[in-house]
Protein backbone atom coordinates (compact mmCIF):
# COMPACT_ATOMS: atom_id res chain seq x y z
CA UNK A 1 0.00 0.00 0.00
CA UNK A 2 1.14 3.57 -0.58
CA UNK A 3 1.86 6.02 2.25
CA UNK A 4 -1.61 7.61 2.14
CA UNK A 5 -3.28 4.21 2.35
CA UNK A 6 -0.97 3.24 5.21
CA UNK A 7 -1.76 6.40 7.15
CA UNK A 8 -5.46 5.66 6.73
CA UNK A 9 -5.07 2.10 8.02
CA UNK A 10 -2.91 3.23 10.93
CA UNK A 11 -5.49 5.85 11.94
CA UNK A 12 -8.17 3.16 12.33
CA UNK A 13 -6.27 1.40 15.12
CA UNK A 14 -5.86 2.29 18.79
CA UNK A 15 -2.14 1.70 19.25
CA UNK A 16 -0.22 0.94 22.43
CA UNK A 17 3.25 0.64 20.87
CA UNK A 18 5.11 3.19 18.81
CA UNK A 19 6.39 1.17 15.83
CA UNK A 20 8.47 2.54 12.97
CA UNK A 21 6.78 1.26 9.83
CA UNK A 22 9.22 3.02 7.50
CA UNK A 23 8.85 6.03 5.22
CA UNK A 24 8.55 8.27 8.26
CA UNK A 25 5.43 6.49 9.50
CA UNK A 26 5.50 5.80 13.26
CA UNK A 27 2.38 4.43 14.91
CA UNK A 28 0.87 6.80 17.52
CA UNK A 29 1.25 4.46 20.49
CA UNK A 30 0.64 5.55 24.07
CA UNK A 31 3.66 3.70 25.45
CA UNK A 32 7.22 5.02 25.29
CA UNK A 33 8.45 1.83 23.64
CA UNK A 34 11.94 3.12 22.85
CA UNK A 35 12.40 4.25 26.45
CA UNK A 36 11.25 0.87 27.69
CA UNK A 37 13.51 -0.92 25.22
CA UNK A 38 16.51 1.00 26.52
CA UNK A 39 15.86 -0.25 30.07
CA UNK A 40 15.41 -3.90 29.09
CA UNK A 41 19.04 -4.73 28.48
CA UNK A 42 18.16 -6.70 25.37
CA UNK A 43 21.43 -7.55 23.57
CA UNK A 44 21.97 -5.71 20.30
CA UNK A 45 22.81 -8.98 18.54
CA UNK A 46 20.71 -12.05 19.29
CA UNK A 47 21.49 -13.82 16.05
CA UNK A 48 20.47 -17.44 15.97
CA UNK A 49 18.37 -17.62 19.14
CA UNK A 50 14.65 -18.24 19.55
CA UNK A 51 12.46 -15.65 21.27
CA UNK A 52 8.98 -15.79 22.80
CA UNK A 53 7.21 -12.49 23.47
CA UNK A 54 4.44 -13.11 26.03
CA UNK A 55 1.72 -10.45 25.98
CA UNK A 56 2.95 -9.02 22.69
CA UNK A 57 0.10 -6.55 22.06
CA UNK A 58 1.10 -4.55 18.93
CA UNK A 59 4.34 -6.52 18.64
CA UNK A 60 7.05 -3.86 18.97
CA UNK A 61 9.34 -6.10 21.02
CA UNK A 62 8.66 -9.12 18.82
CA UNK A 63 9.66 -7.20 15.71
CA UNK A 64 12.66 -5.73 17.50
CA UNK A 65 13.88 -9.22 18.45
CA UNK A 66 13.56 -10.24 14.81
CA UNK A 67 15.44 -7.11 13.71
CA UNK A 68 18.27 -8.00 16.09
CA UNK A 69 18.74 -11.37 14.47
CA UNK A 70 16.56 -13.91 16.27
CA UNK A 71 16.09 -16.96 14.08
CA UNK A 72 12.53 -17.48 15.27
CA UNK A 73 10.13 -15.21 17.16
CA UNK A 74 6.73 -16.22 18.50
CA UNK A 75 4.36 -13.51 19.74
CA UNK A 76 1.58 -14.58 22.08
CA UNK A 77 -1.36 -12.74 23.59
CA UNK A 78 -4.96 -13.38 24.51
CA UNK A 79 -6.45 -10.58 26.57
CA UNK A 80 -5.65 -7.80 24.10
CA UNK A 81 -5.91 -9.79 20.89
CA UNK A 82 -9.34 -11.08 21.86
CA UNK A 83 -10.56 -7.52 22.36
CA UNK A 84 -10.92 -7.81 26.12
CA UNK A 85 -8.81 -4.69 26.61
CA UNK A 86 -8.91 -1.38 24.76
CA UNK A 87 -6.43 -2.76 22.23
CA UNK A 88 -6.79 -5.40 19.52
CA UNK A 89 -4.74 -7.65 17.27
CA UNK A 90 -5.17 -5.32 14.30
CA UNK A 91 -2.06 -3.32 15.14
CA UNK A 92 0.12 -6.42 15.30
CA UNK A 93 -1.24 -7.78 12.03
CA UNK A 94 -0.85 -4.49 10.16
CA UNK A 95 2.69 -3.94 11.44
CA UNK A 96 3.72 -7.50 10.56
CA UNK A 97 2.38 -7.04 7.04
CA UNK A 98 4.01 -3.66 6.46
CA UNK A 99 7.36 -4.79 7.93
CA UNK A 100 7.24 -8.00 5.90
CA UNK A 101 7.96 -9.78 9.17
CA UNK A 102 8.16 -13.52 9.74
CA UNK A 103 7.18 -13.24 13.43
CA UNK A 104 4.73 -16.03 14.28
CA UNK A 105 1.66 -15.55 16.44
CA UNK A 106 -0.47 -17.64 18.78
CA UNK A 107 -3.49 -16.60 20.81
CA UNK A 108 -2.95 -18.27 24.18
CA UNK A 109 -3.39 -17.27 27.80
CA UNK A 110 -0.33 -17.04 30.04
CA UNK A 111 -1.67 -19.80 32.29
CA UNK A 112 -2.00 -22.12 29.28
CA UNK A 113 1.66 -21.83 28.29
CA UNK A 114 3.52 -25.15 28.30
CA UNK A 115 6.31 -26.86 26.34
CA UNK A 116 3.71 -29.10 24.71
CA UNK A 117 1.71 -26.14 23.39
CA UNK A 118 4.37 -23.59 22.45
CA UNK A 119 7.73 -25.33 22.83
CA UNK A 120 10.70 -23.80 24.66
CA UNK A 121 12.63 -20.67 23.74
CA UNK A 122 16.15 -19.45 24.39
CA UNK A 123 14.86 -16.04 25.46
CA UNK A 124 11.42 -15.19 26.85
CA UNK A 125 10.12 -11.63 27.13
CA UNK A 126 7.50 -11.13 29.86
CA UNK A 127 6.95 -7.39 29.74
CA UNK A 128 4.21 -5.52 31.56
CA UNK A 129 2.24 -8.69 32.29
CA UNK A 130 3.06 -9.99 35.77
CA UNK A 131 1.05 -7.44 37.74
CA UNK A 132 -2.00 -8.18 35.57
CA UNK A 133 -1.93 -11.83 36.67
CA UNK A 134 -4.46 -12.76 39.36
CA UNK A 135 -2.16 -15.72 40.18
CA UNK A 136 1.35 -14.32 39.63
CA UNK A 137 3.34 -17.24 41.04
CA UNK A 138 1.40 -19.70 38.88
CA UNK A 139 2.01 -17.46 35.87
CA UNK A 140 5.74 -17.50 36.56
CA UNK A 141 5.67 -21.31 36.82
CA UNK A 142 4.19 -21.42 33.32
CA UNK A 143 6.75 -18.95 32.02
CA UNK A 144 9.61 -20.92 33.59
CA UNK A 145 8.40 -24.09 31.88
CA UNK A 146 8.89 -22.60 28.41
CA UNK A 147 12.13 -20.70 29.12
CA UNK A 148 15.13 -22.52 27.72
CA UNK A 149 17.78 -20.14 29.02
CA UNK A 150 16.90 -16.55 29.91
CA UNK A 151 13.86 -14.53 30.93
CA UNK A 152 13.57 -10.74 30.75
CA UNK A 153 10.74 -9.58 32.98
CA UNK A 154 9.48 -6.01 33.28
CA UNK A 155 6.82 -5.11 35.81
CA UNK A 156 5.20 -2.48 38.00
CA UNK A 157 6.64 -2.54 41.51
CA UNK A 158 5.40 -1.31 44.90
CA UNK A 159 6.12 -1.83 48.62
CA UNK A 160 9.58 -0.41 48.02
CA UNK A 161 10.02 0.60 51.64
CA UNK A 162 10.14 -3.09 52.65
CA UNK A 163 13.54 -4.83 52.54
CA UNK A 164 11.84 -8.26 52.59
CA UNK A 165 9.67 -9.91 49.92
CA UNK A 166 6.30 -8.15 49.90
CA UNK A 167 3.52 -7.51 47.42
CA UNK A 168 0.63 -5.06 47.49
CA UNK A 169 -2.81 -6.27 46.40
CA UNK A 170 -5.11 -3.96 44.43
CA UNK A 171 -8.62 -5.47 44.74
CA UNK A 172 -10.25 -2.70 42.73
CA UNK A 173 -8.93 -0.14 40.27
CA UNK A 174 -6.51 1.55 42.65
CA UNK A 175 -3.58 1.32 40.23
CA UNK A 176 -4.10 3.46 37.15
CA UNK A 177 -7.88 3.14 37.36
CA UNK A 178 -7.45 -0.30 35.78
CA UNK A 179 -9.20 -3.26 37.46
CA UNK A 180 -6.83 -5.69 35.70
CA UNK A 181 -3.89 -4.36 37.71
CA UNK A 182 -3.82 -6.80 40.63
CA UNK A 183 -0.38 -6.71 42.23
CA UNK A 184 2.54 -4.46 43.13
CA UNK A 185 5.47 -6.69 44.16
CA UNK A 186 8.67 -5.20 45.49
CA UNK A 187 12.03 -6.18 43.94
CA UNK A 188 12.78 -8.70 46.70
CA UNK A 189 9.44 -10.38 46.04
CA UNK A 190 10.01 -10.61 42.28
CA UNK A 191 13.43 -12.14 42.84
CA UNK A 192 12.06 -14.59 45.42
CA UNK A 193 9.20 -15.69 43.16
CA UNK A 194 11.53 -16.19 40.21
CA UNK A 195 13.83 -18.37 42.29
CA UNK A 196 10.89 -20.23 43.80
CA UNK A 197 9.67 -21.35 40.36
CA UNK A 198 13.15 -22.57 39.40
CA UNK A 199 15.35 -19.78 38.05
CA UNK A 200 18.85 -20.17 39.52
CA UNK A 201 20.06 -16.59 39.02
CA UNK A 202 18.19 -13.29 39.06
CA UNK A 203 19.55 -9.79 38.49
CA UNK A 204 18.02 -6.34 38.25
CA UNK A 205 18.77 -4.76 34.87
CA UNK A 206 21.54 -2.12 35.21
CA UNK A 207 19.29 0.69 33.94
CA UNK A 208 17.01 0.14 36.95
CA UNK A 209 19.69 0.27 39.63
CA UNK A 210 20.04 3.32 41.85
CA UNK A 211 22.66 4.30 44.43
CA UNK A 212 21.71 3.70 48.09
CA UNK A 213 20.90 7.39 48.54
CA UNK A 214 21.40 10.81 47.09
CA UNK A 215 21.59 14.24 48.64
CA UNK A 216 18.73 16.61 47.82
CA UNK A 217 18.25 20.23 48.75
CA UNK A 218 15.09 20.95 50.75
CA UNK A 219 14.58 24.53 51.96
CA UNK A 220 18.32 25.08 51.87
CA UNK A 221 19.11 21.93 53.86
CA UNK A 222 20.92 18.95 52.39
CA UNK A 223 19.23 15.69 53.32
CA UNK A 224 19.65 12.09 52.21
CA UNK A 225 16.80 10.44 50.34
CA UNK A 226 17.16 6.72 50.55
CA UNK A 227 16.70 4.27 47.71
CA UNK A 228 13.16 3.26 48.67
CA UNK A 229 12.00 6.88 48.73
CA UNK A 230 13.68 7.71 45.42
CA UNK A 231 12.27 4.66 43.70
CA UNK A 232 8.76 5.38 44.91
CA UNK A 233 8.95 8.72 43.15
CA UNK A 234 10.93 7.78 40.03
CA UNK A 235 11.03 4.01 39.60
CA UNK A 236 7.65 2.33 39.83
CA UNK A 237 8.72 -0.12 37.12
CA UNK A 238 11.72 -2.42 37.06
CA UNK A 239 13.37 -4.98 34.81
CA UNK A 240 14.71 -8.35 35.95
CA UNK A 241 16.90 -10.85 34.10
CA UNK A 242 16.65 -14.48 35.17
CA UNK A 243 18.46 -17.61 34.02
CA UNK A 244 17.67 -21.29 34.39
Amino acid sequence: MNIDELKKEVSKIRWWHKIDLGNGMITPGSQDTLGKLKKLGLPEDITGITVLDVGAWDGFFSFEAERRGAKRVLATDSWVWQGRSWGSKEGFELARKVLNSKVEDMEIDVLDLSPDKVGTFDLVLFLGVLYHMLHPLLALERVFSITGNQLILETHVDMLEANYPAMKFYPGAELGNDPTNWWGPNPACVEAMLKTVGFREVKVAPECLLPPYKEVNVFGLKIKKYRSQIKRIQHNRMVFHAWR
